[in-house]
């Protein structure tokens, strides 16, 4: 098993990536260079630091990489709000999505906040 497969917060943030990709694929034709591809290169952005990350040396590196995964998710958020205002998503799709999502952020901060308190006692 892979780093990355041994964290909540990488198995959450693959799940959210198959999400967004099914989702997207009922997007109209013409958002898909546009915020289909956008939607799915934030979520996978998420999953892959978070995969990238975890296989570097040093809790320094890895703490970098989730902070691009944080700032990931905060785009994904903001696409999937425009997205529905724009009609391309139900109500109750959206909400499911951003429940992933939210979930995803929450395991991701959490382990970014360990890591910063492991880097903290090293000193």
């Amino acid at each position: 098993m892979k780093p990355y497969e041994r964290l909540d917060a990488g198995q959450a943030a693959h799940r959210l990536v198959l999400a967004v990709y099914e989702t997207t694929q009922s997007f109209p034709r013409s958002e898909l260079y546009g915020l289909t591809s956008q939607a799915r290169r934030a979520a996978f952005s998420v999953a892959a630091n978070i995969a990238e990350g975890s296989a570097k040396k040093g809790p320094r590196e890895f703490r970098r990489y989730l902070d691009m995964a944080v700032g990931s998710l905060a785009e994904l958020a903001y696409i999937l709000r425009l997205v529905k205002d724009l009609g391309y998503l139900k109500d109750s799709a959206w909400a499911d999505l951003d429940k992933a999502r939210d979930q995803v952020g929450r395991l991701t901060w959490g382990l970014y906040t360990s890591i910063r308190r492991a880097i903290e006692r090293a000193r």
